[in-house]
């Protein structure tokens, strides 16, 4: 359990960098700060995905809460519980009536106000775009006799698509539709309904605008930064000496308040459940098994992977790496199933998608990577769930046909060269991992060979060699093991840098690129490696000490006159830096993987591994809490950035703390 006591949560500086995820598990997500102060664009109380995981509308932004104090002399207080930050003179709310925060799951919020204790719970339901939020209260029997009280909540709507903002306008139905605990507000035609129970005493439809509401983070990424919310109706729950439980479901469906004990009993147990089926009696194990939940999502009758929280959808590429550790280490064999059947009907011209689109049904083929993992993930499926059956089954075929595609070349000149290396690449595209591109700069082009596209290729042909002989395929297993032998030894030609003691990170014809980057690990960490014992053991060397560090490694080495330690400022400043030092979390999986081999699994390299994996412990309570975020700053304190809930940033480290350790 993560928890914070009024020494962070009365500290608006310290509390606005610590962020709490739920999800739906069909890409809808409610997101915000420990004390429910927005500060980006994807916070909030009910993001829901309206097509599954994707095409999400951020449906309820917060709640703004007020407790109103009644005083036995007639006079009252108003107690403004929920915490604002404005654009123009008005101050910001302050969070001093907050004592506390916990994951408990769910985050609950303690509050204590003129003798009451209140205590609030979010959480969402799981496969459905619904929130709960449950408020219990209880008199303290020492505070003033007499006094009574008010709960006041408005909700604050924008009904948008979660990556623009709102301002006030004359097109949003301001009337909401109030019938027996239950509101229902229709904002715009073409947007699904809110419909909100409740058992609050009375409902004030009097709506407002909250006006030029600051989100912090967004003006701090260059990006606007000033919304206005609508609030069309005030929920008052009166008070009294007893304790009392308010509620307030908000839901596309309809769903009567009665069950909220029941939801919440469900949700309780279904984490539980995650938590208990985690392979090992492992603290860190147990965290990432609990994180790992949060990422997998339906995909219409199928399961795919959420890339990141809080603005990415289901990628290829990030889905394929992080299969292994999200669902395989996890016992979910069922979900990779799933996952893997989608992704091999969406193969196009050899291509899985690299994304599907946040609108629209036509995915996008632009990476040469993402197909080439999914052998990875296959090979792993097979591995742990020893169902080669259901590989015949569906995904061989496919496979081969990927192969063959590559063979004779498709999109983006991606295509087998005579020296049976894969080449790839074309102006203005980036197609490896390392993506970053800015209006038309494409940031690390990496055109020609790049390094673990060839290791990626070699080890797909030596699962395919093994699945095809496995298979009684002996044509297909001999041409697989024979453009291997030729991949094998052109790489050991055209790769090894003996002065620098590593690989070069891309050749193309005649030229070699000599930068210390990540991507060399690759050859040592893949199941199947083109390099010896001797030259795998130079390459983890020199990787660890150029380019690790405790949350993963730098995508560049520090020494190289591009190196950009601080990943910051506007998008142009950020894509200039996403791979040109920034560390990236995920490569510390493929790493530690590649130390451990080298050392032939020995106890001392386990144990360094450990180690290696513990530096991680203080992020969970950092950024994205019980999460790992998407990158690092290269240079030190390595303050977190990019999305604060990565999916093969936790994929990798569970990954490695089971397989390797």
């Amino acid at each position: 359990m993560i928890e914070f006591g009024a020494e962070i949560c009365g500290d608006i500086t310290e509390a606005r960098g610590k962020e709490w995820l739920e999800t739906n598990g069909i890409g809808g997500f409610a997101m915000s700060t420990v004390i429910g102060l927005n500060t980006r664009r994807y916070h909030g109380l009910l993001v829901a995905a309206t097509k599954p995981p994707t095409e999400r509308l951020m449906l309820l932004n917060k709640l703004d809460e007020t407790l109103v104090v009644r005083l036995p002399d007639g006079g009252e207080r108003r107690v403004e519980l929920a915490v604002n930050e404005f654009s123009d003179d008005r101050p910001a709310r302050s969070p001093g009536h907050q004592i506390g925060f916990r994951l408990d799951p769910f985050p609950i919020f303690t509050y204590a106000v003129e003798g009451w204790l209140i205590e609030k719970a979010i959480w969402l339901v799981h496969g459905q775009n619904t929130v709960c939020v449950q408020y219990a209260i209880t008199r303290d029997p020492q505070a003033a006799p007499g006094a009574k009280a008010e709960l006041r909540i408005r909700p604050l709507i924008s009904c948008r698509d979660f990556h623009t903002l709102s301002h006030e306008n004359s097109g949003l139905n301001t009337v909401a539709e109030v019938a027996l605990q239950q509101v229902t507000l229709r904002p715009y035609a073409d947007m699904p309904a809110l419909r909100i129970a409740h058992n609050a005493d009375s409902v004030d439809p009097t709506p407002y605008w909250y006006r030029h509401l600051h989100l912090q983070v967004e003006q701090d990424r260059g990006y606007d930064h000033i919304e206005d919310l609508h609030g069309p109706v005030e929920f008052r729950f009166q008070i009294g000496d007893a304790p009392d439980q308010l509620c307030l479901i908000a839901s596309t469906a309809a769903i009567g308040i009665s069950g909220i004990d029941e939801l919440r009993r469900a949700e309780v147990a279904r984490r539980a459940a995650i938590v208990e089926a985690a392979p090992y009696d492992d603290s860190m194990v147990c965290a990432l098994t609990a994180a790992a939940d949060q990422f997998i999502v339906s995909r219409g009758e199928r399961k795919s992977i959420i890339a990141g929280y809080p603005w990415f959808s289901d990628w290829g590429r990030d889905t394929m790496i992080a299969l292994p550790g999200l669902t395989l280490a996890t016992g979910r064999f069922d979900v990779a199933r799933d996952i893997l059947i989608e992704y091999a009907r969406h193969m196009d011209q050899g291509m899985i998608p690299n994304r599907f689109p946040d609108k629209g049904d036509t995915p996008e083929y632009n990476t040469v990577d993402a197909t080439l993992w999914m052998f990875e993930a296959t090979r792993a499926l097979s591995q742990y769930s020893q169902d080669e059956a259901f590989v015949r089954e569906h995904l061989y075929e496919p496979l081969a046909d990927a192969i063959a595609w590559h063979e004779r070349g498709t999109r983006y000149n991606i295509r087998l060269d005579t020296d049976g290396l894969l080449r790839a690449g074309a102006p203005g595209m980036s197609l490896t991992w390392m993506d970053a591109k800015y209006r038309d700069w494409v940031v690390t082009p990496r055109m020609g060979k790049p390094v673990e596209i060839q290791a990626l290729w070699f080890n797909a042909l030596q699962i395919m060699r093994s699945f095809a002989g496995r298979f009684g395929d002996t044509a297909r297993a001999l041409r697989y093991g024979d453009l291997a032998a030729q991949a094998e030894l052109a790489f050991n030609a055209q790769f090894w840098n003996e002065d620098a003691g590593c690989l070069y990170d891309v050749v193309d014809g005649a030229e070699r690129d000599a930068s210390i980057r990540p991507n060399q690990i690759f050859a040592a960490s893949l199941t199947h490696s083109m390099l010896n014992q001797e030259r795998m053991q130079r390459v983890v060397d020199v990787v660890a000490r150029d380019l690790l560090t405790p949350y993963g490694l730098r995508s560049l080495s520090p020494g190289d006159p591009r190196y950009c330690g601080r990943y910051s400022g506007d998008l142009e400043k950020r894509d200039g830096a996403y791979h040109q030092g920034t560390i990236w979390a995920w490569l510390m999986g493929p790493f530690i993987t590649a130390h451990v081999r080298v050392h032939e699994r020995s106890a001392a390299a386990r144990q360094q591994a450990r180690r290696w994996l513990n530096g991680m412990l203080p992020h969970f309570n950092q950024a994205g809490l019980g999460q790992i975020s998407e990158v690092f700053d290269g240079y030190a304190p390595h303050l977190p950035g990019g999305c604060v809930a990565q999916a093969w940033s936790v994929a990798e480290f569970l990954r490695s703390a089971i397989e390797d350790i």
